[in-house]
């Protein structure tokens, strides 16, 4: 039964980001969650701007972030990015400016439309060092330490298995990489009515967990010096927590110390001695 849930959770959130595929930024921001249908929470709730970044494409922009992971990723001229849930291809471009053309950047999504529309950016943009394959997070299609960065905006918290997701992120980084993932998370108890409602979850609140809980899943994947660079509390507005709590519920919740916020998380995949070495 649990492993039926989770498939159907992420059907549905593959269903969702298949819509908002097909629209612009303009058009995701004036609709409920970017997509026909509304699913409860705006995208733009949690959205940064990346306008002033070097590198930024407008067309790739679909407004769906949570933070500006490369901002804050380290990266250096010549590395190779593999960022995770890539979509139309925004934080891949933003990377490649860092990266340059002796770099390379790798884009994963598990939804066919933000593949096709990423790859119909790269060819605008003429890169011929940004790629974007189609595949499952939890079993990335990638060979074992191809990354010396791992980015990721907003992605990881609607992954099911987040124990799977970060074993892959380890598994595919170099000895030495290095991650800086942009998410959602929880401090406090939140309302059964908001964490079991399915729709909610495709729209970023109740795929996040705690965050304490969130931090050790990094750390028992073998990752160190986890670091959390950016801590964002995340305000939404009374009028679309009331169409799942009444209004006693409402103020119990305000008035609590629960609270759902963006967060970027650093963190390194250590590189191992050998025997004879003195580390």
């Amino acid at each position: 039964m649990f492993v039926k849930k989770k498939v159907n959770l992420k059907d549905l959130v593959k269903e969702k980001y298949s819509l908002i595929a097909t629209q612009d930024k303009s058009q995701n921001e004036s609709s409920c969650c970017g997509a026909t249908g509304c699913c409860g929470v705006d995208y733009t709730i949690f959205s940064e701007n990346y306008e002033n970044l070097n590198g930024y494409n407008p067309d790739a922009d679909l407004g769906l972030g949570c933070g500006l992971p490369t901002e804050f990723a380290k990266i250096k001229e010549g590395d190779t990015v593999v960022d995770l849930g890539s979509g139309a291809g925004n934080d891949c471009f933003i990377a490649r400016a860092i990266t340059g053309e002796s770099g390379r950047v790798i884009g994963i999504d598990m939804t066919e439309e933000m593949i096709k529309k990423a790859k119909e950016n790269t060819k605008k943009l003429e890169f011929k060092n940004v790629k974007f394959r189609l595949g499952d997070i939890e079993r990335m299609p990638l060979t074992s330490n191809i990354a010396d960065v791992v980015v990721s905006n907003c992605v990881l918290n609607l992954v099911p298995d987040k124990v799977k997701a970060f074993n892959e992120v380890y598994r595919i980084l170099k000895p030495g990489g290095h991650l800086s993932v942009s998410d959602v998370v929880i401090e406090g108890i939140l309302p059964t009515s908001i964490k079991e409602e399915a729709e909610l979850y495709a729209g970023c609140v109740s795929g996040a967990i705690q965050i304490n809980e969130y931090l050790k899943i990094m750390a028992d994947s073998g990752l160190k010096n986890i670091n959390i660079q950016k801590k964002k509390s995340i305000n939404i507005p009374d009028e679309i927590l009331l169409k799942y709590m009444d209004n006693k519920q409402l103020e119990e919740y305000k008035s609590s110390s629960t609270g759902i916020f963006s967060i970027t998380v650093y963190a390194e995949k250590p590189i191992k001695c050998c025997s004879d070495c003195d580390c």
